[in-house]
């Protein structure tokens, strides 16, 4: 495809400070072109809408340029980090890629750079450190905070940029961003864009009147300043080429609330019908691109901007045509696309640990659950330079559970850190981490607790290699499951809930060794995954661990017990309960299972379990999450769907009551599967 040429104006991407101390004519008129090069952007785009020709909707960018464009200009391109909002088609258009591949993006066709897998607005050039902005509003600053954090560790002086409205402004996710930002001293630029609506809500019914939202600046002890965007744009660019500057040079973050005009409504389809009589009319007359036209004239530039504008136009209207004779998308084989492509394994030292001082050799040693787990993130931590690890409460305190215990002495607070209360904007800076080449494992304090992150768990992480062909190597330790009398809120079960969105993976250990092997195994994978520690297995006693070449078969099933009468699936602490149930069974009735142990949870791989069910023709499934919407049901329909009329009875399926987790242990016995309800469920299903 070959894309037409762009006026040479356009190959001028950057503004720098010399040029707008001397109001440089040739500075001027580039942002002016770059201004109205956006604006005349976006009003074809919703020309095209409004013909048919582009699905989904427009939110345009009329009335931000004064802000998008000079700071896209001022900002590195090379090493500086931004996640452009639905206003900011100017700030695309400078930061990389042909207009052609913006317009196959609105128009969805086989040109797009999403492969027309996202919707026209939500696109960015990962590999040019601009992040995809999703839907979720306010969800994109703690990813930008994670990959500029990630270029400082890489020894790059990057300024990451973000951008929420004045109605994402009360998202709790700005807040647990504003604060760690903060905390951390990562070099952010927050920008308000304040346009005095969020869809129809006007600012009088968002905050108390006379609300100044640069002033919770103060609140994060950062620096925070009001800006006119609406006003000369010269001294728009100069106020913020400082403000960048200095964020630049102190590795401090700055809030910038910026005014800014919203002159099409929040969409193309907005009817604007909350609007006073006579308002969209003053701020039409407050429109800066006009202002700044009329500024350029004066000074005698009138022949400079109307050759600009020609080439413009004449250019816009050529990408137009080229885009809208691109061929429609091709399906293809999209689900290949949702996970990134295996990684190769890493040249692990062959021993349990990396210290040769250590007692602890590739023979075999004596470990608790816990303990495996500990060795596994040191060894990580030791021997891979990009790894680090991420928490509440994992530093001097080890841990909710002592599962990092020792390693922040050892390894010390660049590698090993705790993080404040903010489980979504600590999750989302990790994810920026992995975008750029870190590999991050965060533990949460208990499994219940990611819910709070959910979005950029199932959202973001697990959707950045389909959208965006970005891998996202991270690790999310949840300490799960219950029998410890710690109620509903530290108990849960929640591989249903998150299995059930695509792109994440999972495994769940039962053993010491396996709990070794996965966290090595999630480790190099180059996608999100769930390792589920249950809280009940991290001190059931010291068992052998070793080094296991053949650590990723973890991935796969094992089976625990052989046997003809029926096919026994579990998992977890679960584990421990079936291989009892399966030695009374061969005692008492004679009849033996084979047993297998999940472990890998997503991907699913169960030919061997579905081999040994071609066999015994029955099955079982246990595992401690509620019944409905369990994920037993998925094992069941997985497994019996391909040989349902070769069984001899109804699958089986035992787990927890459909209730909350209750407190008192006498409740919780009674809640979740124990020995005695598991022997009676199978007895009952035999005779």
């Amino acid at each position: 495809m070959v894309f037409p040429t762009p006026p040479a104006i356009l190959s001028e991407r950057d503004l720098r400070a010399a040029e707008l101390d001397q109001n440089t004519p040739a500075a001027l008129l580039r942002l002016y072109a770059w201004m109205h090069y956006a604006r005349t952007g976006d009003n074809r785009i919703l020309d095209l809408f409004r013909q048919g020709l582009l699905k989904g909707t427009v939110t345009g960018g009329q009335g931000n340029e004064g802000l998008t464009i000079p700071l896209a200009l001022l900002a590195d391109k090379a090493i500086d980090v931004v996640s452009w909002t639905h206003r900011d088609f100017g700030g695309h258009l400078i930061w990389s890629d042909h207009l052609c591949d913006h317009l196959n993006q609105y128009l969805a066709n086989a040109g797009s750079p999403t492969h027309a897998r996202e919707g026209n607005v939500h696109h960015g050039d990962v590999k040019n450190r601009s992040l995809p902005m999703i839907s979720h509003l306010g969800a994109m600053l703690s990813n930008v905070m994670g990959m500029t954090d990630s270029q400082r560790r890489l020894g790059k002086p990057a300024v990451g940029f973000t951008f929420f409205g004045d109605g994402g402004s009360s998202t709790g996710d700005i807040h647990e961003c504003l604060n760690l930002a903060s905390l951390l001293s990562l070099p952010i630029v927050f920008v308000i864009q304040n346009n005095q609506y969020a869809y129809s809500t006007p600012v009088s019914e968002q905050f108390v009147a006379g609300t100044e939202l640069w002033k919770r600046a103060a609140g994060y002890g950062m620096e925070g300043f009001a800006l006119d965007a609406t006003g000369d744009i010269a001294t728009v660019a100069r106020t913020l080429d400082a403000a960048i500057a200095k964020v630049r040079a102190t590795q401090r973050p700055v809030l910038i609330e910026a005014r800014v005009l919203r002159l099409r409504g929040h969409a193309a389809y907005d009817t604007c019908d909350y609007l006073a009589p006579g308002e969209l009319d003053a701020l039409t007359a407050q429109d800066p691109l006009p202002k700044f036209r009329a500024q350029l004239v004066a000074a005698g530039h009138q022949a400079a901007l109307e050759k600009i504008e020609a080439e413009l136009g004449a250019y816009i209207e050529a990408c137009i045509q080229v885009s809208l004779a691109v061929a429609r998308p091709v399906p293809g084989n999209m689900l290949a696309d949702v996970f990134a492509p295996e990684s190769p394994a890493m040249p692990w030292v062959p021993s349990v640990t990396s210290d040769p001082s250590s007692q602890l050799s590739a023979l075999s040693s004596q470990l608790t659950f816990a303990q495996a787990i500990n060795h596994a993130l040191r060894k990580i931590l030791a021997e891979r330079p990009e790894s680090l690890l991420l928490g509440q409460d994992i530093g001097v305190y080890g841990g909710a559970f002592k599962v990092t215990d020792g390693l922040l002495k050892d390894f010390g607070r660049a590698k090993v850190f705790n993080t404040p209360l903010c489980e979504s904007a600590c999750t989302g800076y990790a994810t920026g981490l992995a975008l750029n080449g870190h590999r991050p494992i965060e533990e949460f304090q208990f499994a219940d607790f990611s819910t709070e992150a959910v979005t950029q768990i199932a959202l973001n992480a697990a959707t950045y290699h389909f959208r965006a062909a970005a891998a996202v190597p991270i690790v999310f330790r949840l300490p799960a499951g219950g029998g410890l009398t710690m109620g509903s809120f530290h108990s849960q079960e929640l591989e249903s809930l998150f299995l059930s969105m695509p792109g994440l993976k999972a495994i769940y250990p039962s053993t010491p060794q396996d709990a070794f092997n996965a966290i090595l195994a999630a480790y190099e994978e180059n996608n999100p995954v769930i390792v589920f520690e249950h809280k009940g297995l991290y001190r059931r006693g010291k068992h052998p661990v070793s080094w296991d070449a053949n650590y990723r078969d973890v991935w796969q099933p094992k089976r625990l017990r052989s046997g003809d009468y029926a096919t026994f699936v579990t998992y977890g602490e679960m584990t421990l309960l079936a291989q009892e149930a399966c030695d009374y069974f061969a005692s008492e009735y004679e009849k033996t299972f084979d047993l297998f142990d999940l472990r890998g949870l997503a991907p699913l791989k169960l030919d061997a379990i579905k081999a040994s069910l071609e066999r015994t023709h029955r099955l079982i499934v246990l595992h401690e999450g509620r019944r409905t919407h369990g994920f037993g049901a998925e094992l069941v329909a997985r497994l019996t769907e391909e040989n349902f009329f070769s069984l001899e009875a109804a699958p089986l399926r035992i787990a927890s009551l459909d209730m909350p987790v209750p407190f008192a242990p006498e409740l919780e016995h009674v809640y979740r599967p124990t020995k005695d309800t598991l022997i009676e469920k199978i007895a009952a299903w035999i005779e």
